[in-house]
Formats: structure tokens, sequence, C-alpha cells
């Protein structure tokens, strides 16, 4: 074998880095994706479960699905991981490596905001969603925040759609004239990088009667008096509250010894960790660029292309310039896009394309291609 890979984690990143590698070295490659899920579900696809859309199994991607020469596909669950050998102990036995590759993303820790678990809902997780589809067809009147509770949180725009699609959700019932919406956010305008994003959205916001609450975080909630209370100490009564829970690197991550400031901090041009041999992608890292899958693709490019470059000896390919596409839902069947660059200039520039429909089609050959890529679907 030409070359030895371990990767953990088949996310964005993971499942793009191993077909790259797969298509280009077929059998010459010895391969080992780890993942303690048995599928995979594209992060738009939680606000259809949410809103009863589609359904869990609809959306999900069996990762037994995954036949690439080369390749193994391993459901266990990593319980140790050795940056300075490259041994990763799962509960089933270990794996060496030439080549780690850590795309473990980020979990969730609604614990970490007080009364979050006993009085709201996130809908950020499979679980979250599945239950606030059955929360919502039962609300009907009142006060609803979705509100972020730390940063940095995946998929920036995802809140900014939550709000716009719980709007359409209730016209449609006939209802929404009975319930207030409001989001909480911690940045001045949704999208920083992209002004004229966020011009749209607070336009959206306005025409909609969306209260768009900028700069502030939610720290707790009181789930007796039904309060969210804010960074700065004001309070916001609700009647049903939809939380972005804090994100943290996985633990196994944290006791590996890799991270920095709770996340693992890389090279941003190659995304090479401290350690000889030893990449990190995506979530599970500070590279700079947003927590969303879109970005961990892109840098698993970067990541496949210098491995391939090294084993034949051929020059380095280009700096990672942390660019990426995400695609936002406006309700009403529009969708818009947002492309953004983080690290190719001395601060981050997005451009916007304005909510159509066309872009509906566009966004589901975003996920359809990505599946057959991966899944072969």
């Amino acid at each position: 074998m030409d070359l030895r890979v371990i990767v953990l984690g088949a996310g964005f990143g993971g499942l793009e880095l191993t077909t790259i590698l797969s298509e280009a070295l077929g059998e010459r490659l010895d391969l080992t994706l780890i993942d303690k899920s048995d599928s995979f579900i594209f992060g738009f696809s939680k606000l259809d479960i949410m809103f009863g859309r589609k359904t869990p199994d609809a959306v999900r991607l069996d990762y037994r699905d995954i036949v690439k020469p080369g390749v193994t596909f391993r459901q266990e669950t990593i319980t140790a991981i050795d940056p300075d050998s490259k041994r990763v102990t799962t509960e089933s036995g270990a794996y060496d490596a030439d080549v780690l590759v850590v795309a473990l993303g980020a979990d969730y820790d609604p614990a970490a905001t007080p009364g979050l678990s006993e009085g709201g809902n996130e809908f950020y997780s499979v679980a979250g969603a599945e239950r606030l589809r059955e929360v919502l067809p039962n609300f009907s009147k009142g006060r609803l925040i979705v509100g972020v509770t730390s940063t940095p949180f995946k998929c920036p725009p995802a809140p900014s759609e939550a709000a716009l699609l719980l709007d359409d959700y209730l016209s449609r019932r006939g209802v929404r004239h009975a319930c207030e919406i409001s989001l909480v956010m911690p940045f001045g305008i949704p999208i920083p990088p992209s002004p004229d994003t966020s011009r749209a959205l607070l336009g959206a916001f306005a025409e909609r009667g969306i209260a768009f609450i900028p700069n502030r975080l939610v720290r707790l909630l009181d789930p007796v008096r039904r309060v969210a209370i804010l960074d700065d100490g004001s309070e916001m009564p609700y009647d049903l509250f939809l939380g972005i829970p804090k994100h943290r690197v996985p633990d196994v991550v944290a006791a590996s010894g890799m991270t920095e400031d709770g996340w693992i901090p890389v090279n941003p041009k190659n995304l090479k960790t401290r350690y000889p041999g030893v990449y990190a992608i995506g979530d599970v890292t500070s590279v700079g660029t947003p927590k969303a899958g879109v970005f961990a693709e892109g840098a698993a490019r970067v990541v496949a292309a210098a491995l391939l470059a090294e084993l034949r000896g051929e020059e380095a390919p280009p700096a990672y310039d942390g660019a990426g596409s995400c695609y936002v839902e406006f309700g009403g069947e529009r969708v818009g896009r947002v492309d953004v660059n983080f690290l190719s200039g001395p601060s981050p520039t997005g451009s916007y394309t304005a909510a159509t429909t066309a872009l509906v089609a566009e966004k589901q050959l975003f996920g359809s291609s990505r599946r057959r890529r991966w899944f072969g679907l």
C-alpha cells in the first residue's frame, strides 16, 4: 500500500477526503474511515425534519452504502486519540496510520446553558429537530424566541432561516397573527461577512414582523417564569424557545491534548496540526472559517491534494482559501445564496444572490450531487 490513512469522522470533510483519495489511488490506498454513527444527514435536512417536510428516514444516508476502492468504514466509538503515534483506539480495537485526519466536528452542550434542557428546545441535532416536529403543531399562540447561546456555532445563517421558516409555517396554519417571533443573535447584522445578505434578511424580518435582537446572547432560561435572560441582564418572556446550544469539541478530542482554547489549532494554509502527519479539518478546528459543512469540504480538498502531491513528489497545492457558498432559506419556497471567502484577503468578503425559486433547484443539486459522489446513490 502506498498511503495508510485514518480519517476520524464521516461528515462533509471526512467523506470528501475519503472520496478524493479513493478516486486517485484506488487499491493503492489503505484508508479506514471511523464514525460512531451508522448514517449521515445533511445539516439543512434538520429543518426539513423539524417542519415535517421530510421524515428522518427519508434524509438519512447509510454509511454501509459507501463502497470505494481502498476504503474501509468502521462504525465504532473512538475512545482515545494519540496524535504523537497517530494511533486511534476504539471500543473494538486500535488503528495505526501514516496519516491521521481528525474531522470529528463539534458536539452540542445544552447543559452549558442553565434551563435550556428543562425549559427550551434545540434544533441543531437530529433528535432536537425530531422533538420539535412534535412540538410545533401544538403551538398556536404566544411568544417564540430563536436564540443563540454561545459562539462559535455551526451554520451562521441557520437561526435566521429558522425564524423565517417559522413565520412561513405559522402563516400556513393561519395562526401567525397570534404569535410573536424574535431572533437573538450575537452579531450586529445576521451575516457579518456579507452586508447584502444581511440587508436582505433584515428586510425580510421587517416585512414579516420578526424582531431582530443584535449583539446579544441568551445566557440562561428560567423555566418557571418562562423568561430568557440575555448577556446584558435583560429578560425576554417566551412561550416556546428554540436555542442554538453551546458547541464544543468531542470529549475524546479534548482528552487527546490537541486543543488550545477549546479547538484544534491548525496552519490555515494546509490544515496541518503541530503533530507531524496529523491534520484537522472542519468544525473541530479554529481555522477561522464558519463551522459549516461546505468549509470542511473545501479543507478536505486541500488536505487530499497535499497528500497526493507529497506521495507523487509534486509541488504543494495552493493554500486553503476558506471559500464557500451557503444557501439561505427565506420561506415561500425561495432560497438565496451567500458566497464568502475568509482567508484570501485581509478580511472576510461575501456576495449575495437574491432569493428565488430557481435557487431551490440549485440547493437540491448541491445535496444530490454529494449524495451520488459520496454514497453512489
